[in-house]
């Protein structure tokens, strides 16, 4: 199914709204510093899932860029591609489910959750740590448990939110042979 590029973009615009307000908002502080646990990555996994990878990529990027700016400490770019990174990988892989098909049974719940893992550890063990160090000349040691630490929350909390909201959906959705013309 084509998708319009007009409810991408404003796929985009409400999924990146929706990203800072509840990064910036519903962030549960972690024991590790400038690391929160995150509710948004389950908004962003199922808005990539529906839009796919370039609105996955902008959502995380402008949602994150503007949390960032936020704070008042300037955008960590480092973790704002991470977050478009995540977005890309869960778009890429969602032509997997069958969301838009208003399906998402079993078997599409563990594929949804398999994508978002693999996703969070490309983002949060690999591009953030890897680029705190190259862009800002952060101590390996210190990147590397933030990301793990960033990574091992978010990871939970979009099984969680994003796992529900992709059950909410597919329930919402009308199946495909469900309408029947009236006589």
């Amino acid at each position: 199914m084509k998708k319009s590029p007009v409810k991408t973009i404003v796929a985009i615009g409400i999924g990146a709204a929706l990203f800072f307000v509840l990064g910036r908002f519903v962030a549960i502080p972690s024991p590790v510093p400038n690391t929160n646990i995150s509710v948004q990555y389950g908004l962003l996994a199922f808005m990539a899932a529906i839009y796919g990878p370039v609105a996955g990529a902008l959502i995380g990027l402008i949602g994150h860029a503007l949390i960032d700016f936020s704070y008042g400490w300037g955008v960590w770019w480092s973790w704002v591609i991470a977050s478009g990174v995540f977005g890309v990988i869960i778009g890429l892989v969602a032509s997997k489910l069958q969301l838009a098909d208003g399906v998402f049974a079993k078997a599409d719940v563990l594929k949804f959750n398999v994508f978002q893992v693999v996703g969070h550890i490309v983002a949060w063990a690999l591009v953030a740590p890897v680029l705190d160090i190259v862009i800002y000349a952060e101590p390996a040691n210190k990147v590397f448990v933030q990301g793990l630490v960033g990574g091992i929350a978010n990871l939970i909390t979009t099984a969680i939110v994003g796992t529900l909201l992709c059950v909410a959906y597919a329930a919402a959705k009308p199946k495909k042979g469900s309408l029947k013309e009236e006589e």
